[in-house]
């Protein structure tokens, strides 16, 4: 019996010690974690190693985006009155400045308006009159003061109707001193810009409430409401510079700056709003295309490995790290992004490692 368990004990001591014992090969050595490569090893020339270091770089995001036409640059031109259109001044495509015709309507409305003021304007004359009247009157003795304030304030009032009259004319465009009582009323351009859509049809009766029948837009300028991602929020600020492709001109790069950063968020999509203010003097951004929008942030020190450095074991990287006396030590690494061929890293090196660039493949065989 004890002759049975000085056997056991033995075979255990030697299981034990063959399972830490180096495992080698002709090309390698294999020590614990770390894999050796002997002077002679047919390895040495396949791989390739690289010092790791730390430099500026300047991290980007890339979200989508909408084209947009900027609010203050866009005007749809409806009939302020109901009437039939008799004119148009405009076509498709073409360019038109502030105040420019557009179109001309007849309007009984238009005619009410200018009667009105026709009348305020006469209602303020026998006003004024009526009060030099009154003032010479008290002037030479024969009037009363009573009559004199009574004056002044039908003044006051007929002159405050008339000043209405003229403002609700100078709305329309239309210089009350050049007006003729039943002219047509000529419906102008607010803005400068082109005409991007013409629905004006001769003879057509617009009702008061009627929608826009031309479009005017200044396109030289335009927005891309891109949505930014919530963890990304803080690292975009107004005023950065971006870069905006467009989805149907492939290797269309243009520069945009960030306008607005919306205040709300989006509870479904967890993003905001990013209004960028870009440059569209060719026309290549139109409104309602589809865009890409890549934000690049501050530059800050960070570690950019080769992409061939980073090597996969389920959900997890790692990298072979070079040690002294030519050892190789998989060290596991976590990543943030790439950019072309470099991997950016997140954590697990530090600046003057020295790494596996190529030939990890062999190293990993070895394991």
């Amino acid at each position: 019996m004890k002759r049975f368990l000085f056997i056991c004990i033995a075979w255990l001591t030697i299981s034990c010690h063959s399972n830490t014992a180096p495992v080698s090969s002709a090309n390698y050595i294999i020590s614990g974690d770390t894999i050796l490569i002997p002077a002679n090893s047919n390895l040495k020339e396949k791989i390739k190693t690289e010092k790791v270091n730390a430099a500026p770089y300047r991290h980007k995001r890339t979200a989508s985006g909408i084209v947009k036409a900027i609010p203050n640059n866009y005007a749809q031109i409806a009939s302020p009155f109901a009437g039939r259109i008799i004119k148009s001044f405009v076509k498709l495509g073409q360019r038109v400045g502030v105040n420019a015709p557009i179109f001309e309507i007849s309007s009984p409305s238009f005619f009410e308006a200018g009667k009105a003021y026709y009348q305020s304007k006469q209602q303020m004359q026998l006003a004024e009159k009526n009060l030099r009247r009154q003032q010479d009157l008290l002037k030479n003795g024969v009037g009363i003061q009573k009559d004199l304030e009574e004056s002044e304030v039908s003044y006051e009032l007929s002159k405050r109707d008339y000043e209405n009259s003229v403002a609700s004319l100078n709305v329309y465009h239309v210089n009350p001193s050049e007006m003729v009582l039943g002219q047509p009323l000529i419906v102008r351009s607010p803005i400068a810009g082109e005409i991007v859509a013409d629905n004006i049809v001769i003879g057509q009766y617009m009702r008061e409430d009627a929608g826009p029948v031309a479009i005017v837009a200044e396109l030289g300028k335009v927005w891309v409401v891109g949505q930014l991602k919530e963890k990304d929020i803080n690292s975009i600020h107004e005023s950065d510079e971006v870069e905006i492709g467009a989805a149907g001109i492939p290797g269309l790069i243009i520069k945009g700056v960030v306008y607005h950063i919306s205040e709300m968020m989006d509870e479904t999509t967890r993003s905001v709003e990013v209004f960028i203010e870009c440059e569209n003097t060719g026309r290549n951004l139109r409104p309602g295309m589809y865009a890409t929008v890549q934000f690049t942030q501050i530059a800050d020190s960070s570690i950019l490995i080769p992409a061939s450095a980073v090597l996969q074991m389920e959900e997890s990287s790692f990298v072979f790290v070079r040690t002294p006396g030519n050892g190789y030590l998989k060290k596991m690494i976590k990543t943030s992004g790439t950019d072309n061929e470099r991997i950016i890293l997140k954590s697990g090196l530090k600046p003057d490692e020295e790494i596996v660039t190529e030939g990890a493949f062999y190293l990993l065989e070895a394991k």
